[in-house]
């Protein structure tokens, strides 16, 4: 059963109104926030242990204290940015609850002593953007932002910020550069946002969902929001499961909940009968998992970590038994090479070489060698970059080649699919762009 404690009204078409979101709770934890010390509030998030969850998984409390002790005005952004493939649990929340960000928001800036903030919005994201826009004059128009908000004293103003489609923009330093109307390419750390970010001033990047999370937090108490999860991986998820199971959806569940029952009880299994073959659980970037390691993985930061993958955005792609790991592997170096900024040389080379190999050998034209090949570009890619671009690319190449090596290795010796017993016929986006052949 899924544990629903941020979506809990999501279900109600009133809840991203106003009056809706005051009818069922809303707004009384910014009341009560705005009666608290910033330091408790920050102390308060700390202690209860909530996680980045945007990918990094970082805590948000320790990443709030690392601002300097300075009077230097300081920015709240929210990273709304959702570009992983596979993730699509911020853009729910944006359009059936934007006030409850809002109010994370709201509370968050006054912990960290904000007076102005953003949320920069994946550019495709249509409905998003104009139900945050909605309800952020609803805002305002109800004294919830702008000058002294409900009599306290503190001033705030939030901005929506509309991005361009870039991937690249989800990393914290790319999305300032883009939000300072430069190209929107990764810095160099450090100096750290914390230190040095948005216009050279303190500022903090939070996830949509991490900062839902905080209303809840200053509701529940540490401990109460700690009720839910494991003392290192505290609280509840959402998670994006896409694929080939019967029921695809965002779901909220504890941290730590077991990753079958994610896909065989919430999902409702597998699609036509077919039977799992593997799992990649955090996102495009997180290292695939096959469906032996599924039985005894639980969706949370330690659990995959140990098991050589990562919980990521939460975003869970099931693949059955029919598909070739080889072609799914062929879409994924698509992506990341089209998504590279180039700003760094294994990552502008590398990116493109992983999708030339692959397409090589998906074209009749591999070597045996080309598979060890796919091996030594990925390894050469790693930790050498600005951003983890370049590891998200590689490390999903890693694991499919290591893995799945025998479906590769099929490829090259009978130019054709060990699973599908055909030919790849080359799709028109990558035809188009001559990318099929090394």
């Amino acid at each position: 059963m899924e544990t629903k404690y941020l979506t809990e009204f999501y279900h109600l078409p009133e809840f991203k109104n106003l009056d809706g979101y005051r009818k069922n709770g809303g707004y009384i934890q910014l009341t009560k926030a705005l009666l608290m010390q910033p330091q408790a509030i920050i102390d308060e998030v700390k202690a209860s242990g909530l996680r980045g969850r945007g990918g990094a998984g970082f805590s948000t409390g320790m990443k709030w204290g690392f601002l300097p002790k300075n009077n230097e005005p300081r920015y709240l952004l929210c990273n709304a940015d959702e570009g992983e493939p596979g993730t699509f649990k911020d853009r729910m929340m944006m359009e059936k609850a934007p006030h409850q960000l809002i109010e994370g928001m709201i509370i968050s800036a006054f912990a960290i002593g904000s007076k102005k903030s953003y949320i920069y919005v994946r550019g495709e994201y249509e409905e998003s953007i104009t139900t945050l826009l909605t309800a952020i004059q609803e805002a305002y128009k109800a004294g919830l932002l702008g000058k002294n908000i409900l009599g306290s004293g503190f001033d705030h103003d939030m901005d929506v910020y509309r991005g361009a489609g870039a991937y690249i923009c989800g990393e914290e330093t790319g999305m300032i550069s883009s939000l300072e109307g430069l190209k929107g390419q990764p810095k160099l750390k450090p100096p750290f946002p914390a230190v040095q970010g948005f216009l050279k001033k303190p500022t903090i990047v939070n996830n949509v969902e991490t900062l839902a999370a905080v209303k809840y937090i200053l509701r529940d108490g540490a401990q109460g929001y700690r009720k839910y999860g494991t003392e290192k991986s505290a609280g509840t998820k959402l998670f994006s499961l896409s694929g080939n199971v019967n029921k695809p959806g965002n779901y909220e569940v504890p941290l730590a909940y077991p990753l079958k029952d994610m896909i065989n009880i919430l999902g409702g299994g597998i699609k036509n009968g077919k039977k799992l073959k593997a799992v990649i659980p955090g996102g495009s970037s997180a290292p695939v998992m096959t469906a032996e390691e599924v039985e005894r993985a639980t969706l949370d930061y330690e659990c995959l970590a140990q098991m050589g993958t990562m919980l990521g955005s939460g975003a869970i792609i099931v693949i059955d038994d029919s598909k070739c790991m080889v072609e799914c592997l062929a879409n994924l170096t698509h992506f990341y090479r089209h998504e590279s900024c180039g700003q760094c040389t294994p990552c502008r080379e590398g990116t493109g070489w992983l999708e030339k190999i692959v397409h090589s050998i998906l074209s009749g034209n591999g070597r045996m060698e080309d598979i060890d090949l796919l091996i030594k570009v990925a390894d050469n890619m790693k930790g050498k970059t600005i951003c983890a671009l370049s590891d998200a690319a590689a490390l999903p190449v890693l694991s499919f080649v290591t893995k799945f090596r025998d479906e590769f290795e099929y490829f090259v010796q009978h130019g054709k699919s060990k699973v599908k017993g055909t030919a790849y016929k080359t799709p028109n986006y990558i035809a188009d762009k001559g990318h099929a052949h090394a």
